[in-house]
């Protein structure tokens, strides 16, 4: 019998099994435990603090000196954004500077464009627009400027030239690509023209000279009548249309002199058009005229 007891208590591993008296007693600790623990300020209470206020500074401590190795991966990759970040906003304000430097400079080209378009309405006349991209050499002492529309672009001598704001002058020669244009402030330069308000006609003549000096000479061919101050003057026009179209504005009358001795009248016409900045032009040509380019209809449309 003893030997069958002894047996009855030994495990399946052979070893001896706690008697039920052991986990009673086990039990009970642990419920005692708990309710210790259970209680603020309480012997495990107090224990816990001590040893918190032991090994606490030594994981802070701990947690310091590991924290920039675990942090290196993040920083490379804040770093990386960063980069990225300042490199997309210097680009951005590159651009804002820009915009904000050619702001007048655009704004200039869309009111010239805007001024062509209404010319082309108001004179009912189709024309092909064209930029400045020379002038005329020095030596030559020729007022003369080229543009980059030539015959492939429907351009040919002796046509009407004009910008946003006036007369500019007429086609002198052409290639293909490009076409020399004489101002009508060169001292080679003759234009029919009429006084807007008496209607009286006459010849405008170019001083050669640019800038705010460079005036027309206007001779009327009824040597009695006078002009007025500030009366506009507009081109008298050609048979068909050239060298100059009929009412392009060419100038405003500045003043008037008489000569005593040869009985006429001669007026000073400052021009509408700045010829020290030009830069967008329209050439008069025929309506239906094949171009290269788009071409700017009577009705202000393009083509």
């Amino acid at each position: 019998m003893s030997r069958m007891r002894e047996r009855r208590w030994r495990g399946p591993g052979g070893g001896q099994q706690p008697s039920p008296a052991l986990l009673v007693a086990l039990v009970l600790a642990s419920l005692s435990l708990m309710t210790l623990d259970a209680q603020a300020g309480g012997p495990v209470d107090s224990a816990r603090r001590a040893v918190g206020e032991v090994f606490g500074p030594v994981e802070v401590a701990t947690a310091t000196a590991v924290r920039p190795f675990t942090a290196v991966p993040d920083w490379f990759r804040s770093r990386d954004d960063m980069q990225q970040d300042l490199l997309r906003l210097q680009a951005e304000n590159s651009r804002l500077r820009s915009d904000l430097a050619t702001e007048d400079y655009d704004k200039n080209r869309l009111d010239e464009y805007d001024g062509l378009t209404a010319a082309a309405r108001s004179l009912g006349t189709s024309l092909v627009p064209a930029r400045v991209v020379g002038l005329g050499p020095s030596q030559s002492f020729s007022r003369t400027v080229t543009i980059d529309a030539g015959s492939d672009a429907g351009v040919r001598p002796d046509l009407t030239v004009l910008n946003n704001d006036g007369l500019v002058g007429r086609v002198l020669r052409v290639t293909r690509t490009t076409a020399t244009v004489l101002l009508i402030v060169d001292a080679d330069s003759v234009v029919g023209a009429r006084v807007g308000r008496s209607m009286q006609v006459g010849l405008l003549h170019g001083r050669g000279v640019l800038g705010s000096d460079g005036r027309l000479d206007l001779e009327l061919v009824d040597q009695t009548a006078v002009p007025a101050e500030h009366d506009t003057v507009v081109t008298w026009g050609s048979e068909a249309g050239g060298p100059y179209v009929s009412g392009v504005p060419v100038g405003r009358v500045t003043h008037v002199y008489s000569s005593v001795r040869e009985t006429t009248q001669r007026a000073v016409i400052d021009p509408f058009v700045d010829f020290g900045a030009l830069d967008l032009l329209g050439v008069v040509v025929p309506s239906g005229t094949a171009s290269d380019r788009a071409v700017i209809e009577a009705n202000g449309t393009l083509r």
